[in-house]
């Protein structure tokens, strides 16, 4: 379980994330799905990221301030809203095309 408790909490913060970002650009015209799918899978890459920016995995002494499960929570909000953004400028310009 403690093993999980890192993925659970990027997924359920890159979701958050993204639905943020999916709230600003109404312009992309996304759907529900697309912003839940794309802020988990980004926050689970972006906490990925951060945490082995900041030497996840090591001593989690030497992780800094933003380790744990605020260094997830940090990086899964970033990361859902980047991906989140970046699938919402896809299907916008998809739309635009079609």
């Amino acid at each position: 379980m403690e093993a999980l408790l890192p993925i659970i909490v990027q997924v359920i913060t890159g979701v958050i994330g993204g639905q943020a970002v999916g709230a600003a650009l109404k312009t992309a015209a996304m759907g529900q799905l697309p912003k839940i799918l794309a802020g988990a899978v980004g926050g689970v890459g972006g906490g990925a990221i951060l945490g082995s920016l900041l030497g996840g995995g090591a001593d989690p002494a030497t992780a800094g301030a933003l380790g744990g499960l605020l260094g997830d929570a940090v990086g899964g909000v970033g990361g859902g809203a980047i991906l989140t953004a970046i699938v919402g400028a896809v299907m916008g310009s998809m739309n635009k095309t079609a």
